[in-house]
């Protein structure tokens, strides 16, 4: 792990921008040349790439006012935490890749940061292909990254738009790799007292996942790391099992949701959203059950 390309930014940031990357240069190009339209006035932006199979160096070469690193070890955890030694602003804003800031996003990380220890801010989903939307970018459309939920309801954010300090960081620690390191991480935190809140005018864009291969990738990802969350002790197995068996009921109580949504344009988005709201339910409960009893949930 070490440096790919240093930054010839300010010596000491006020923020320090900590985006990880895998292997999808085109969406960190745009997050970049978007944080570029942002006031970047002391202000570090800090990539560090996880061992990309596609070379960077083009982005690289493309943005030689940011700091490119390399980590070894695959994970944003790790990834994070290697941004966060190399970094030296107060304020840490993380952002993913595959995000894309509003143009005054940077400017929302200097006023959030005064209202609580860790802040979250909105995500927002948009679709990289022409309607009509697939099945998987009308679900994702309905249910991803409802930051406002996690954070006011369940108590944990993600770090695709999350700002904290480093004071906060050095007491709460490392993110931890392979669990749901942001979730454990923000939980942490508000274990240990620091406070928690949700910024809608914090904002970011995310694409929504095209088809139902790469949503499933995505939520197997997800089943994995939160079932290593919970821990392997029976009663973590027991609890697991229970939310399992109850996927097929949340079927019911979502479709409503989903069905009535003002974000889907047409009753085929709807239909092919319910459809894969129901194979997704099922999936996940499989999975999860396959897991209490300890078999493999990649086939």
């Amino acid at each position: 792990m070490g440096p790919m390309g240093m930054s010839t930014a300010t010596t000491s940031p006020d923020i320090s921008v900590i985006i990880p990357h895998y292997n999808d240069p085109v969406r960190l190009r745009l997050c970049l040349g978007e944080l570029l339209r942002n006031d970047t006035t002391d202000v570090e932006i800090i990539v560090v790439d996880n061992a990309s199979p596609t070379p960077i160096d083009d982005v690289i070469a493309e943005f030689p006012s940011m700091t490119f690193l390399m980590e070894a070890e695959k994970g944003a955890a790790p990834a994070r935490n290697l941004g966060v030694k190399h970094s030296q602003g107060e304020i840490l804003a993380f952002i993913d890749a595959d995000c894309v800031p509003e143009p005054d996003w940077l400017s929302k990380v200097r006023e959030v940061i005064l209202r609580g220890d860790l802040v979250g801010g909105r995500v927002s989903v948009f679709d990289e292909t022409p309607p009509p939307r697939s099945g998987a970018e009308a679900f994702e459309a309905v249910f991803a990254f409802n930051f406002k939920k996690y954070i006011e309801k369940q108590g944990f954010s993600g770090a695709g738009n999350l700002v904290t300090t480093r004071t906060t960081f050095e007491a709460v620690g490392p993110f931890k790799n392979g669990v749901s390191e942001d979730t454990e991480w923000t939980q942490r935190a508000v274990g240990k007292g620091f406070s928690l809140v949700y910024a809608d005018d914090l904002r970011v864009g995310h694409p929504s996942r095209q088809n139902w291969p790469a949503l499933r990738e995505k939520w197997r990802r997800m089943t994995r790391e939160g079932y290593a969350l919970g821990g392997g002790s029976s009663s973590a197995k027991a609890r697991w099992a229970v939310k399992a068996l109850l996927m097929p009921v949340s079927i019911i109580a979502h479709l409503p949701k989903l069905l009535l949504s003002r974000e889907l344009a047409s009753f085929g988005e709807r239909y092919r959203g319910a459809a894969v709201l129901v194979r997704l339910r099922l999936c996940r409960m499989v999975w999860m059950l396959r897991q209490v009893v300890g078999t493999s949930i990649e086939k």
